[in-house]
């Protein structure tokens, strides 16, 4: 363990000084990302839960901490968990698909993750954290990585088809997609009622088996 550790920790410090969107984008240098990188990531050799997401936000790149804007707020409720428990790295690893803020699209919109990050480092990165038990997907991109051909043809069939998912993988890690929890997705909630009548419940529970002092502050 005290191994793993040390080179996790060795992998974090290369990643908060990696540059390469920046100086080696892919595309070319026109595709540079415009801004300084700030990568956020919280990997974790002792927490049982991923949260595989797909890039900060702008507040987060600010802030440098995953989920500080309204998305955290709405994914805490649906874990059922409190902050605390949520940035506690003994509990939950939070590694996006892109570990910088990759600027907004013409309509204000966060942009996709940049291409450069999951190449460089997520193999890496998931072949340090043996222990987990349970890997959340949030969005598609976490989705194509990690489902393969598991993933269907639209994000709503993805996550529609979370037993079968659950049930195809390893026995020894669940993994579960959802949607991402922007407040942009409400109209999609809506439309899609099971999602918080079946698999959220089935969500909760899972993180409540396996940190059972991580509820805080839970709703139904």
């Amino acid at each position: 363990m005290e191994t793993r550790e040390r080179a996790l920790s060795a992998l974090l410090s290369e990643i908060s000084g990696c540059r390469i969107c920046r100086d080696n984008p892919l595309g070319g240098p026109e595709r540079a990302l415009p801004h300084e990188p700030r990568p956020v990531c919280v990997a974790s050799s002792s927490a049982p839960i991923l949260i595989a997401g797909q890039a900060p936000g702008a507040r987060v790149h600010r802030s440098g901490q995953p989920f500080t804007d309204p998305s955290g707020d709405r994914l805490r409720d649906w874990l059922g968990v409190d902050a605390a428990a949520f940035y506690d790295p003994a509990k939950f690893a939070i590694v996006p698909m892109g570990f910088c803020f990759p600027g907004n699209d013409a309509k204000g919109g966060d942009l996709p993750p940049r291409r450069e990050c999951a190449p460089a480092w997520r193999s890496k990165v998931m072949g340090l954290m043996p222990q987990l038990k349970l890997i959340l997907l949030i969005g598609q991109y976490a989705q194509a990585w990690h489902l393969g051909p598991l993933r269907q043809k639209t994000l709503t069939e993805t996550v529609r088809n979370w037993r079968e998912i659950i049930d195809a993988g390893d026995r020894d890690c669940a993994v579960l997609p959802l949607p991402h929890p922007s407040w942009r997705n409400s109209g999609w909630i809506r439309k899609n009622p099971w999602f918080e009548a079946e698999l959220l419940p089935e969500l909760k529970q899972r993180v409540a088996t396996l940190i059972p002092s991580a509820n805080g502050t839970q709703s139904s």
